[in-house]
């Protein structure tokens, strides 16, 4: 039993102001397996006004010193990988083949890339007689979500300390072991007090003070749509900058050629990863009308091979995160079945054999149109839509008709078609063929956010640009 009551402030551990606590349960078993302490407003403070005093100093840090630093925090971070993975298995109820790895390793690849964007990264320059130099925001509220703990915090922890910011995280009080442990990598690397802090808590008792507090200079938030809305919001009166990466609706035009059997196979699988709560998840897949029944019967052959709530298949997929996350998944697959999509893998209920955990069957729903509700909705569960199109007009039509912009998708042989319909998908991440890049600037248009995270992109967020005029004046003279 986990049992994490305390929050790092000023670089030590310290007690809540109030004695409030919050049971967490694993989403494969439905028990408690550990408690947190819910923080407050006077938490808040106590942290923003430690990083408000760090920020002098860390913000007049050189690039070696940072350099410096982000290698010894990679050196801890690599030396408790095995304690990250055990974290996060056991706060999602995820596979150790997804936690230990690809989620560990999401992490350590984000520090990886603010290491090699920092050395090369561009903080002035003189454009005639003016010098333009990006100087660090100050402090900085983080807040992250619950379905890629440690990727998320990376991409906001990371590019803030290399571009000499201080700041406050709040991770989710649903899945907040793995975030306690990175909290002690950083302690155990040395990071200087009041650089980095930690508080627990939910979005109305810290999100909210964090949003709200005069002393914090921007807030980068990432989760639903809803609580972005909400976090702009509570932000605006102190006209802080405010970041977001909310929702998507992604969708994934599959190409009619001979790829067709390796793109459908394809998108499905990349949609039930993570069971299926990715926010760029290819929740939408889009194929030729003419080639609807043979999509139906790949995807629903790939569906039924995923393995649910096996431990030992490293193909395997785990519950969804929380009760609340289940009865809106299913809430949603009814609503499908009530809508008359076509059921072609899965459907309402948990999988065979699991009559306990937030487990979801793998479910592809055909035949859907794009006016259906789970079309519109972001679902975040292993649940995939099949739209059906009759010519690449009409897939770009639908596939940006869509209040979300976050990722796009598409598949086949044909290259050149292909890059032609990514420029045509209003979207601020798309990939062909499912291609990954650490260093691509990711975030959404629309209702999917502002701002970009990833790579050097993701310093841009965490700076201020200042003009001196007559800087270079005389210089030759």
């Amino acid at each position: 039993m986990r049992e994490y009551t305390q929050f790092y402030i000023d670089g030590r551990w310290v007690e809540p102001a109030e004695a409030q606590t919050l049971d967490v349960d694993n989403p494969a078993t439905e028990e408690v397996c550990g408690k947190i302490a819910l923080g407050s407003a006077a938490d808040v403070d106590l942290a923003v006004a430690a990083a408000r005093r760090a920020f002098d100093s860390w913000s007049q840090s050189s690039r070696e010193e940072r350099l410096d630093l982000l290698q010894a925090i990679l050196a801890e971070y690599q030396r408790r990988s095995a304690d990250l993975g055990d974290a996060v298995s056991e706060e999602m109820g995820a596979p150790p083949s997804l936690a230990a790895g690809t989620q560990v390793n999401l992490g350590a690849g984000h520090l990886v890339t603010a290491i090699d964007a920092l050395k090369n990264f561009s903080f002035s320059e003189q454009r005639g007689d003016t010098l333009v130099e990006r100087e660090p925001i100050g402090v900085c509220g983080l807040i992250t979500p619950w379905n890629w703990p440690l990727n998320q915090i990376a991409v906001k922890v990371f590019p803030a300390l290399s571009t000499g910011c201080t700041m406050v995280l709040k991770p989710s009080e649903v899945a907040p072991f793995s975030a306690y442990i990175f909290t002690e990598i950083m302690d155990a690397a040395g990071v200087p007090a009041g650089v980095y802090n930690m508080v627990n808590g939910d979005g109305p008792g810290v999100g909210a003070a964090l949003s709200r507090h005069p002393d914090v200079d921007m807030v980068s938030f990432t989760g639903s749509t809803r609580a972005g809305v909400a976090v702009a919001e509570t932000a605006a009166p102190t006209v802080k900058r405010v970041t977001q990466e909310l929702g998507g609706k992604s969708a994934n035009i599959v190409l009619d050629d001979d790829a067709f059997v390796d793109s459908v196979t394809a998108g499905v699988a990349t949609m039930m990863v993570n069971s299926g709560q990715s926010c760029n998840a290819p929740s939408r897949m889009l194929v030729p009308n003419s080639r609807m029944d043979e999509a139906i019967a790949i995807a629903q052959a790939v569906a039924d091979r995923v393995k649910v709530g096996d431990p030992a298949d490293p193909k395997s997929i785990g519950p969804v995160a929380s009760a609340a996350q289940f009865a809106k998944v299913q809430g949603l697959i009814e609503k499908g079945i009530a809508e008359g999509a076509t059921v072609a893998a899965g459907g309402p209920g948990r999988p065979a054999g699991l009559d306990t955990g937030y487990y979801v069957r793998p479910t592809v729903f055909a035949r859907v149109t794009n006016q259906m509700t789970i079309a519109r909705e972001e679902i975040f569960g292993p649940v995939l839509c099949i739209l059906g199109y009759d010519d690449l007009d009409e897939a770009v039509e639908i596939a940006n008709d869509t209040e979300y912009g976050l990722a796009g998708y598409v598949s086949g042989a044909d290259l050149d078609t292909a890059r032609g319909l990514a420029r045509r998908i209003r979207a601020g991440w798309v990939a062909i063929n499912h291609a990954f890049d650490m260093n691509a600037p990711f975030g959404g248009y629309k209702r999917s956010g502002n701002g970009r995270e990833w790579g050097d992109a993701g310093f841009h967020e965490y700076l201020e640009t200042k003009s001196t005029l007559g800087f270079g004046a005389g210089a030759d003279g």
